[in-house]
């Protein structure tokens, strides 16, 4: 019977077999078993500290059953975290994994097998604690269906966890050790930091924030089992809201929204682990998965941004409040962008040379520019920058909070639509200098391109503002010098809409040049290529 199982493996799916093959040894089996039921022992046993009477069962089964709920929850995610980075990390060392590319197998039959195989043998010591964390789930007379929700989020949470830890591994060429314990260490940094804010009297979901708890298991472990943090006020998951619409209310749409969140995150890095598996030195993300992961950005921060708060304060007020979190979320979405899709040298070289040697109509360069590889990632940028500016122009044109008066929030005061507006076009324009500056940093000759754009582009997003801040140059009283820095929004409650206007046309004129200069870069890349390769010839 084993033999058949085994065979049936292999033909379903070969990586998975041969995982299995070299983890799945007697002695393995053996430590991963004494060490599930020692733990188990240890766990009964301290729980049974006070030996419970008749009216004490009920209490004591529920303890049980959330201590090995938590050991579950960290078990699974950091040691399997740690092993899957460790074992590709391995697997380039040794040469293996160039093997692993050229076999037959399609990478989501790769990833799978990785994703159940490497872990096996931690999947083996919770299965086997799963009887336990059933028997004292019912004892203490926990839902069944609640049960059973824990373990989908669970598993879900294993999934993009798993997928985001192969891909770590896929890109790093550290030490194996170094890189498996660093990626650890940030799944378990995450796993407390968000433990504590699930666990906080005050803690809120009511802003922009709370997408980015969606991918905890804590909040939703605690909606289902209200006692895990003995918190005196219900769990904030009660109140949650997503465009109004209120998730909080039903276990069913809570967990539905959690598992729907991790299943598209956990497809969209199954699509980057297919891009960049066979061709691991191309860029991570095309321009359209990068259009597609933008808008998807969008729809969650502004999405559970606009809900009602404790308050009841209205959309467009919620919005102001969010204002700052929305910019920074997106400029270091933005700024990332701008890494991830920038071509370097020989591939812009390439597609110049393509457009010089062909007969091409501007409709076909302009969808190139949006689309190709290897053409550069202005335009690229610029769409994105578009996708993003869209709530914001809602926002402006639907808000009523620019026509009050009464000082109740900072937006009201000094600040109309068109300084707004402006404020916008400033925050772009800016976006798109970086975005050329990026281009031509990729395009030069040195060593070790990527690290001086991203080095360049973090010094120019935040050290002239740290500066200004350290030399007493406040945006208060200096505000023309802040609307040249990265956050003009903090200059525009003190400027003139007149000096606004005339900062923007200096920032269009400055991108204006630079992609002047970098057009004729290109095109000479192109023509010179061209000369090399009839030259060869």
């Amino acid at each position: 019977m084993m033999p058949n199982l085994i065979d049936k493996i292999g033909d379903w799916n070969p990586q998975l077999l041969r995982e299995l093959k070299g983890r799945l040894k007697f002695f393995n089996i053996a430590i991963a078993s004494v060490t599930s039921l020692l733990l188990q022992w240890i766990v009964f046993s301290y729980q049974l500290q006070e030996f419970p009477d008749d009216n004490w069962w009920l209490e004591h089964w529920e303890h049980l059953f959330l201590t090995l709920s938590v050991i579950f929850v960290f078990t699974l995610l950091v040691v399997g975290t740690y092993l899957l980075i460790n074992d590709l990390a391995k697997e380039e060392i040794r040469g293996t994994l160039n093997f692993i590319r050229l076999s037959p197998q399609s990478e989501k039959s790769i990833l799978t097998g990785k994703l159940l195989g490497v872990p096996s043998l931690i999947y083996l010591s919770i299965l086997l604690a799963v009887p336990l964390h059933l028997w004292a789930g019912i004892s203490a007379k926990i839902a069944f269906s609640y049960i059973l929700s824990y373990y989908a989020i669970l598993v879900a949470s294993c999934i993009f966890f798993y997928s985001a830890a192969l891909l770590l591994g896929l890109f790093s060429r550290s030490a194996s050790g170094l890189q498996a314990g660093l990626g650890s260490s940030v799944v378990l940094l995450f796993l407390f930091i968000t433990m504590v804010l699930a666990s906080s009297d005050s803690n809120t979901l009511n802003n922009s924030t709370a997408w980015f708890r969606l991918f905890n298991p804590w909040d939703t472990t605690n909606y289902l089992f209200p006692n895990l943090f003995h918190l005196s006020n219900s769990s904030p998951l009660k109140n949650w809201q997503f465009f109004y619409l209120p998730l909080g209310t039903s276990v069913v749409s809570v967990v539905g929204f959690h598992l729907l969140n991790f299943g598209l995150c956990s497809y969209g890095i199954l699509q980057v682990f297919k891009r960049n598996f066979r061709n691991p030195q191309g860029s991570i993300i095309s321009k359209k998965q990068s259009y597609l992961l933008v808008a998807f950005c969008q729809l969650m921060m502004w999405g559970f941004t606009i809900q009602t708060d404790l308050n009841n304060e209205r959309w467009d007020e919620r919005v102001g409040e969010n204002l700052v979190l929305l910019a920074v979320y997106n400029l270091v979405l933005i700024l990332s962008l701008i890494v991830v899709l920038s071509p370097h040298r020989q591939d812009v070289q390439d597609w110049a040379r393509y457009r010089h040697q062909g007969v091409s109509s501007r409709k076909n360069l302009w969808q190139d520019l949006i689309w190709a590889e290897k053409s550069p990632a202005l335009v690229a940028i610029a769409v994105n920058l578009t996708i993003v500016t869209i709530p914001w122009l809602v926002w402006v044109s639907l808000t009523s909070v620019f026509d009050a008066n009464d000082g109740q929030t900072w937006l009201s005061h000094d600040i109309d639509r068109f300084k707004v507006l402006l404020a916008i076009a400033l925050s772009i324009s800016l976006m798109m200098i970086y975005a050329t500056i990026a281009q031509f940093i990729l395009l030069l000759k040195t060593p070790k391109r990527s690290l001086w754009a991203i080095g360049t582009l973090s010094g120019a997003t935040f050290l002239p503002p740290m500066i200004l801040e350290l030399i007493g140059i406040s945006s208060s009283n200096h505000p023309n010098v802040w609307l040249f820095s990265t956050f003009p929004w903090a200059a525009i409650q003190y400027s003139g809409v007149t000096t606004i206007f005339m900062a923007l046309l200096a920032e269009l004129s400055v991108l204006a040049l630079l992609n002047f200069q970098l057009t004729k870069r290109v095109r000479l890349a192109g023509e010179s290529a061209t000369k090399a390769l009839l030259a060869g010839r």
